[in-house]
This record gives structure tokens, C-alpha cells and sequence, in this order.
């Protein structure tokens, strides 16, 4: 495998993508509102709701948890419970967004911004193959997806203990849960969203048709946060061990069947 020119294709995708506002932004405005601000917001919130006399109504909610995470929460005291629950635990399938939408946004801008700039022909007639094009497209995105993830995760971290810490007094974040999300799912979910993008940008006329198309992949998250906040089911490290191995399953799956179906011949027809 000509390892010397994916990661030069891998380099120069980079390169372009930084260049562009459209995929940039979205990567600085995300961590920003979700990692930095909304962690005070959430525990602002419940300070509120204690002054206010809600609590009764959190208490209510927190019964419906089950079983496992009220177990969690038992050494805490009310206000801190529902510190605890929003940042560490309610919030946990929301942090998968940010590989998804990195490694979807980088994804996007491979095939669709190629056409866009015009520079499609000259990449097809590069002196390689169809599978090493094929994985110099998906390294450059995944690799960035997991360098800002575990960016955004220190991050966090930063911010759910400062603004956790005048009502907890200790360092609560994370625990052992989100350190299995952290470095055997995220991997996986920006996988899954890379192969889905990759496809959908290929097929794509532009790079807002390719992002819009591929955002579909964004759905089992949403699906998760639902259950979490329903209390269908919560984030513990099983859980999580569990949906990691069956979003790899899927990786390897997809990548199986687009690295056997990649051929630059379809893309040079689309031209």
C-alpha cells in the first residue's frame, strides 16, 4: 500500500478544509456552546430550581431513573443529584455529536468540495489505487474527529468540575463510564459517521448537499438522549460497552461493503 501518498491526499484535505469557514465554524461553535457554556448553565439551573422550590418536581423526576443509576446517586444530596445527573450522565449521549459531526463535516468537504473546487479530474488520475484513495479520504477525517474529541473531553472535564465544585467540594468528573466512551465508542461513532458521509459526499453535487444528506446518521444519538432523559435506560459502563461493540460491528460492516464498492471509474462518470 502506497502509505506515503494517502497520508500526502490525508495532509492536503486537511489543509483545504481548515482553509474553509463552512467546516471550521461548526467545529469551533459546537465544544464551545456544549463543553464550555452549557455545563454552568446546567448547574446554574439547578441552583435555581432549588431556590424556586422545584425540587420536588427533579425529585420526581429522578425516581423514574432506573434502578442502577439511583444507586449512582445515592451519595448525594438532592441538588447534587441533579448536578451530577445533568452533567455526567444526561449529557453523556450528547457528547457522541462531536465525533459525529466532526468527522461528518471533514467527510463532506473530501468528495463534494472536491467537485466544488473544481479538482475532482486531477484526484482521480492520481497514480494509486482505488482502495488506498479510498482510505486517504477516511484517515484525515477520522484522526481529526478523535484529536478534537478527546480535546473537547479535557475540556468538559475542566468545566463540569469548576462549575460542579461549589456544590459537590470535590473533583467528580469523569468516572470510569465516560472514559469508556471517551476511548471505545467515540472511535467507532466517527467511523460510522465518516463511511456515511464519504458515500453521501461522493454521491453529492456540492458540499451543503453532502452535509445535509449524510446528517441523517445523527439519529441513533438523538435516540439515545431520548432514552437517557425518558429513563428507558442511562449510560452506564456496560451500557456503553455495549453500544461500542455493536457501532464497531456496523463500522466494519460498512466499511467492508464501501471499500468493495469504491470505484474512482463511478466518480469520474458524476464528473
Amino acid at each position: 500500500m502506497n502509505t506515503r501518498a494517502i497520508f500526502a491526499i490525508a495532509r492536503k484535505d486537511l489543509k483545504v478544509a481548515i482553509q474553509n469557514k463552512g467546516v471550521v465554524l461548526p467545529i469551533i461553535i459546537l465544544p464551545l456552546v456544549l463543553f464550555v457554556i452549557l455545563p454552568w448553565i446546567m448547574v446554574y439551573a439547578s441552583s435555581f430550581t432549588e431556590t424556586t422550590g422545584a425540587s420536588n418536581d427533579i425529585g420526581e423526576l429522578l425516581a423514574r431513573m432506573p434502578a442502577g443509576l439511583l444507586h449512582e446517586l445515592s451519595g448525594f444530596t438532592p441538588n447534587q443529584q441533579l448536578i451530577v445527573f445533568s452533567l455526567v450522565y444526561m449529557l453523556a449521549p450528547m457528547f457522541l455529536i462531536m465525533p459525529l459531526m466532526v468527522s461528518s463535516v471533514l467527510a463532506a468537504d473530501s468528495f463534494a468540495g472536491e467537485k466544488e473546487r473544481k479538482t475532482l479530474e486531477a484526484l482521480l488520475y492520481t497514480p494509486i489505487t482505488d482502495r488506498e484513495l479510498f482510505a486517504a479520504k477516511l484517515l484525515g477525517s477520522w484522526t481529526t474527529a478523535l484529536a478534537v474529541t478527546v480535546l473537547s473531553f479535557i475540556v468538559y472535564a475542566v468545566m463540569v468540575n469548576a462549575a460542579g465544585w461549589q456544590s459537590i467540594g470535590r473533583i467528580f468528573f469523569p468516572n470510569w463510564m465516560w472514559i469508556a466512551l471517551v476511548v471505545w465508542v467515540t472511535p467507532a461513532v466517527a467511523g460510522l459517521g465518516l463511511v456515511v458521509m464519504v458515500f453521501a459526499s461522493a454521491r453529492a453535487q456540492g458540499f451543503q448537499d453532502a452535509y445535509q444528506t449524510g446528517g441523517l446518521v445523527v439519529l441513533p444519538v438523538i435516540a439515545l438522549m431520548i432514552g437517557q432523559v425518558s429513563g428507558v435506560m442511562y449510560f452506564s459502563l456496560s451500557v456503553v460497552m455495549i453500544v461500542g461493540l455493536a457501532i464497531w460491528l456496523i463500522d466494519a460492516v460498512l466499511l467492508w461493503f464501501a471499500s468493495k464498492s469504491f470505484r474512482r471509474s463511478q466518480l469520474m462518470t458524476k464528473f
